[in-house]
């Protein structure tokens, strides 16, 4: 089955993303049905979130093939992008630390109820349109395990103020509102204790159980599996063992040899079509730069400017 009204299956076979440097990732083979977790683990530089970015049509792969709801890439990325959301990806699905977590939360009901629907739904009473987008805005939230009430400042607090569990959580919850049938977040456990992890990893867990899903890039993947209810597929990038979870099925890791050199910040600066990577219901980019850990993009980011202009 290649979806659900929830999730969307997704396979490929020697999924490669190349640019001007070299090999982003390479050789990247997986079968997930609807409703599965993925965890893409890989160390900094491996080409973890190049990978999410291509699975949800906003980089063009260079070889290979691969599908999201029986929808080929790179054929069909449009129609990839309108069924999937992004969540916490640094560049391009970010918070933006002025705004509070009302704030954003309003923005992107506003942006569901202009983009997300049909013309007929625009014209209908306001109040019919009000409930409906606080009811998909409750209804995330609570999907994603964040009360605003137990905020500090309630739903006035910043988006800066936020821990970084409660901020994951909100990016997450903004990424459901579109009801997305493959949700990708970036970077899962960076900066996260034992404990945050074990929340974090059980709040995706919960939402593939409910049907939708999930493809989350990691340093370590989840423990368990389907000893827990759950189909968990293991996606490796780069050249580093580790050992896979119980019942988790392994994908072809990337030759070393194949991963892009690191580049230098200031050579990617021919980025016009970066602003097509984003869909609708991404969150805001922030202006506080690429936290520690992202360097797993540099290896690749010359490749994102220029599949952006495919």
């Amino acid at each position: 089955m290649d979806s659900t009204p929830h999730g969307a299956a997704v396979t490929a076979a020697g999924f490669g993303l190349k640019g001007p440097r070299g090999w982003a990732f390479r050789n990247i083979d997986l079968t997930a049905g609807p409703g599965s977790l993925i965890a893409v683990q890989g160390p900094s530089g491996s080409g973890r979130t190049c990978l999410l970015l291509a699975l949800t049509g906003r980089m063009k792969p260079a070889e290979g093939t691969a599908e999201v709801g029986g929808l080929p890439l790179p054929k069909k990325m449009a129609a990839v992008r309108a069924v999937s959301a992004l969540a916490h990806v640094p560049g391009v699905a970010e918070l933006d630390p002025a705004l509070t977590v009302g704030e954003h939360l309003r923005e992107r009901a506003l942006l569901q109820g202009r983009f997300g629907g049909s013309l007929r739904a625009l014209l209908r009473p306001r109040r019919e349109r009000r409930a409906e987008a606080r009811a998909l805005v409750d209804g995330a939230l609570e999907a994603a395990g964040l009360d605003p009430e137990s905020l500090p400042k309630g739903i006035r607090t910043s988006v800066r103020d936020l821990e970084r569990l409660e901020a994951l959580r909100l990016s997450v919850a903004l990424a459901l509102v579109g009801g997305p049938r493959l949700l990708a977040v970036d970077d899962t456990d960076l900066k996260l204790s034992d404990e945050e992890r074990a929340a974090a990893w059980a709040m995706l867990r919960g939402l593939a159980a409910a049907g939708t899903t999930v493809l989350a890039v990691c340093s370590e993947p989840p423990e368990g599996g389907k000893a827990l209810g759950e189909e968990l597929v293991l996606v490796r990038t780069g050249d580093r063992p580790a050992p896979a979870p119980e019942n988790a099925t392994p994908t072809t890791p990337v030759s070393p040899t194949d991963t892009a050199d690191p580049i230098d910040p200031a050579d990617t600066a021919d980025t016009t079509d970066a602003a097509d990577t984003a869909v609708e219901g991404d969150s805001r980019p922030a202006d506080d730069g690429r936290a520690e850990g992202h360097d797993d993009e540099e290896g690749a980011v010359d490749a994102f400017a220029e599949t952006g202009r495919a």
